[in-house]
């Protein structure tokens, strides 16, 4: 990768930052902060896609060198405009089909980074595609002999490739914690688990299977658990504390154990509010 000029990647996440340190001034009632990194975001949020959006390549480019646009095509600022939402839905399903599902894009080859690419995938809906690639990915890894998630992985290399890193033969990380984003994708796109106000005392619920036929999982907050069962037929849920609403597809009419189901446009949704196990029958 060229790594001269201004790389859209690095402006990408320098402007997420900013948003955060506005959040956090928020959060701290410090008003004259908030104010200064929201207004240092929002100017530069409004040059990332006049400056790197190439029509042609219907893509982010990678860099710009004195002031000119180059030729590369990455992943990487790619797939973090689509999850921070700044690019429009539009440009994100082009960018999915020019980028993300483009084989001719130089590939991510450390499970740390594809956890972003395939988080940017999950957000536009594509969990069967992910589940493949992480059954894939992580998977060949554990065909390899793998206890525990590494620090990068070649599906290419052989024996003793794979212990090599950093221009070491045995310089690679077999225990690292930061190929273990499956576990996160699994609660947050799959069980479909998200806070919706601090320590989950409000949450919702959105799974989605995925291409599996059943799953179960346990999210830990800080006041219990949120436990979740779903096939193709059925969703079980019980919490310890706090409620939020399940919202799930269903081309019948649903019933439920306890509790009033609505229909909100195409979807129906249950508020959870309870500690009693919810049993909803859909198809």
């Amino acid at each position: 990768m060229d790594k001269h000029g201004e790389l859209s990647y690095e402006q990408v996440l320098f402007c997420k930052s900013l948003e955060t340190m506005a959040l956090c001034a928020s959060l701290t009632n410090n008003e004259a902060d908030k104010t200064k990194f929201e207004k240092l975001a929002t100017t530069l949020r409004s040059k990332l896609e006049p400056a790197f959006w190439n029509e042609t390549k219907k893509a982010l480019v990678h860099n710009r060198l004195d002031g000119k646009q180059q030729e590369q095509v990455t992943r990487y600022s790619n797939m973090f405009a689509v999850f921070y939402n700044y690019l429009s839905p539009e440009k994100q399903q082009i960018v999915k089909k020019s980028v993300l599902m483009n084989d001719s894009i130089m590939k991510i080859s450390t499970p740390y980074m594809r956890f972003y690419e395939l988080e940017a995938l999950c957000a536009m809906g594509e969990q069967k595609m992910v589940m493949k690639e992480m059954k894939d990915y992580w998977g060949g890894m554990i065909r390899e002999g793998a206890t525990s998630f590494w620090e990068k992985y070649n599906p290419t290399d052989k024996g003793a490739q794979h212990l090599a890193m950093y221009g070491r033969p045995y310089g690679k990380s077999l225990c690292h914690a930061w190929g273990a984003s499956p576990i996160y994708l699994l609660g947050k796109y799959y069980l479909g688990i998200q806070p919706v106000k601090a320590g989950y005392a409000e949450f919702s619920i959105t799974p989605v299977l995925g291409g599996l036929k059943w799953m179960e999982g346990t999210v830990p907050t800080p006041n219990g658990d949120i436990k979740l069962y779903m096939d193709a037929k059925t969703i079980k849920v019980t919490v310890t504390e706090g409620k939020g609403y399940l919202t799930f597809s269903s081309k019948k009419k649903p019933k439920a154990s306890k509790g009033t189901i609505e229909k909100i446009g195409d979807k129906y949704r249950l508020l959870i509010d309870g500690k009693d196990e919810v049993v909803v029958s859909y198809k």
